[in-house]
């Protein structure tokens, strides 16, 4: 996947989650999707190239650093809770669907129920 293409990818991709939307709260170069105010995706290009930082948990974060060379720690998070995704690579597109996907879902499971925008147990899951 094109350098580019990897972030413009993953944005595209939070439109189709409800709740979700973006902010800037460390600056123009680190744009942040949030929902219900709770983080679950950054994207920024200051470590030189166009990252997407999405959390995981933690054994499947693991696991997919095993597996996958462009996947490695969140950059500046939680290295156990965060994963990095750089473009440099073959990730393939269901790939980022599914680990933006999760990353949100593991945010909205842990929202009270009154704030949650899906079910988290069933949102997506028939794609699957």
């Amino acid at each position: 996947m094109q350098a580019d293409a990897l972030q413009q990818y993953a944005r595209d991709h939070v439109e189709e989650l409800p709740g979700a939307g973006l902010e800037y709260p460390f600056g123009p170069e680190w744009e942040v999707f949030k929902v219900r105010g709770k983080v679950f995706m950054l994207l920024t290009d200051v470590t030189g190239e166009p990252i997407v930082i999405v959390k995981a948990a933690p054994e499947d974060g693991k696991a997919l650093r095993e597996q996958h060379e462009d996947i490695t720690p969140g950059y500046h998070m939680n290295k156990q809770h965060w994963i990095t995704l750089h473009p440099s690579g073959d990730l393939q597109t269901q790939l980022i669907d599914d680990l933006v996907t999760d990353s949100y879902l593991l945010v909205v499971e842990n929202l009270p129920h009154a704030m949650r925008p899906v079910d988290p147990a069933t949102f997506g899951r028939k794609n699957r």
